[in-house]
């Protein structure tokens, strides 16, 4: 059998090792994306990027309708 002390100071535990391990892993991303991300990247990878910011100029510049004058 289990002994209740034994199991509330294992639950104690845990209630600070998730909370700490989920910090480390967040701040490790960050730090991750921030710095050494872009070394790790290949080339088709980045120009496929670019060209999708590309797309995605136009279509924030494109007028939402065209007038009926403008169709002639």
């Amino acid at each position: 059998m289990y002994s209740l002390a034994g199991s509330s100071a294992f639950a104690a535990l845990i209630w600070w090792v998730v909370p700490i391990s989920a910090l480390l892993g967040g701040l490790g991303y960050v730090i991750w994306v921030g710095k050494f991300k872009s070394k790790f990247e290949n080339e088709t990878t980045r120009s496929v990027g670019q060209f999708q910011r590309f797309q995605d100029s136009f279509r924030e510049n494109a007028p939402d309708e065209v007038s009926e004058d403008e169709k002639i």
